[in-house]
């Protein structure tokens, strides 16, 4: 499997766990769930590797990266919200 289709499931998985943890009035969509939890992989990367928790990788199945991928994408759906509400 090539691995941007990696990180297209990764994000479709984090966004919609994302979504399912902060549930809300927010933009669906297979699209925006999918960019929700890639840019979320890629916060919660940042956060992870900041904090010593380890990187996200799409490269294999590791739950580790799925958990900071949804993380960063709660925190990028939380800044949505506060953004959207200004």
């Amino acid at each position: 499997m090539p691995l941007w289709l990696h990180w297209v499931v990764l994000g479709l998985v984090a966004g919609s766990l994302a979504k399912y943890l902060m549930p809300g009035r927010d933009p669906s969509g297979c699209i925006v769930t999918i960019l929700l939890g890639i840019v979320g992989a890629v916060v919660g990367g940042v956060i992870g590797t900041r904090l010593g928790w380890g990187a996200v990788t799409a490269a294999h199945f590791d739950p580790r990266s799925l958990a900071l991928a949804t993380l960063g994408a709660i925190v990028v759906l939380g800044l949505g919200r506060l953004v959207r509400r200004l």
